[in-house]
């Protein structure tokens, strides 16, 4: 039997490619006032952002229940005895412990592991799709389990922001709390380390901003897997995805949106690259 992959909605995976790689995503929550929405099911990205702009108090997000999780490990157990469950950072989140507690409440037999990528967004999409990519090939659960947590550490990511306030607002500012007293005129640009928001650069407009996004995946010297998301601005994605063809096929180059839970966190502007590899 096929192992069977979980992951959460902040992996940005869209449904196209999570169903055309075999993986199940469990949604986690936006609440905007009393209104509790599925991340990507009940509210698409485009609403989202829409009502991101309009509403004068910012939305809040929530982890999966366990009977949520439990219900997807049940439904899976029917074709399958093993289980590979991917999820965002503890840092960030709950979702782990619930994916974890969740084991205990499965009605049927089957062998379930709950791992924490300590990642998020596309960062943590790709570790899924390599460990669905590798489960499609035939290999057992231990094996892609060793491959996921190598590619916990093979992974890296860059995100370009114009302003830190969500990410403070929401309290997943991490390390970028320091760019906060000099942030006029200038475009912060973090990753994740540990689990943990890390601010790395600092640039001085948009284009810079881009460019070091730019430099950082042609660093690679070897990528296995690439991708590039946007919030509500697809026209610069696309040209970051043009100029980084150059390096890496463009067919090849997943192109996703930052997902609502993790907008409400980041803001409407961002821009991101992730990557899959050796330096």
């Amino acid at each position: 039997m096929i192992v069977k992959i979980v992951t959460d909605s902040t992996s940005d995976l869209t449904h196209v490619i999570a169903s055309r790689l075999g993986v199940t995503v469990v949604p986690l929550f936006v609440h905007f006032g009393t209104e509790a929405y599925r991340d990507g099911i009940d509210l698409t990205t485009e609403d989202f952002y829409r009502k991101l702009a309009q509403c004068e108090t910012l939305p809040t997000t929530s982890t999966p229940s366990l009977g949520s999780f439990a219900e997807v490990y049940d439904k899976l157990a029917e074709e399958t005895d093993e289980i590979l469950v991917i999820t965002l950072s503890h840092r960030y989140s709950a979702t782990y412990e619930a994916a974890l507690r969740a084991i205990d409440q499965m009605k049927k037999k089957c062998r379930v592991e709950v791992v924490d990528s300590l990642w998020a967004t596309m960062a943590l999409g790709l570790i899924v799709a390599a460990a669905a990519k590798a489960a499609n090939s035939g290999a057992s659960l231990d094996e892609v389990l060793k491959l996921t947590r190598n590619n916990m550490q093979r992974v890296d990511m860059r995100m370009a922001f114009d302003t830190l306030e969500y990410l403070k607002r929401g309290g997943r500012i991490g390390t970028a709390q320091a760019f906060l007293g000099s942030m006029l005129g200038v475009n912060p640009i973090i990753t994740i380390k540990d689990g943990y928001t890390e601010a790395v650069a600092r640039t001085h407009s948009r284009a810079k901003a881009i460019d070091y996004l730019c430099d950082f995946a042609m660093s690679f010297s070897h990528i296995e897997e690439m991708a590039v998301e946007d919030a509500t601005t697809p026209d610069e994605a696309e040209l970051l995805v043009e100029r980084l063809s150059a390096k890496f096929p463009r067919g090849r180059i997943y192109r996703t949106r930052v997902s609502p839970v993790v907008g409400t966190h980041v803001g409407p502007h961002v821009l991101a690259v992730s990557v899959l590899g050796d330096r």
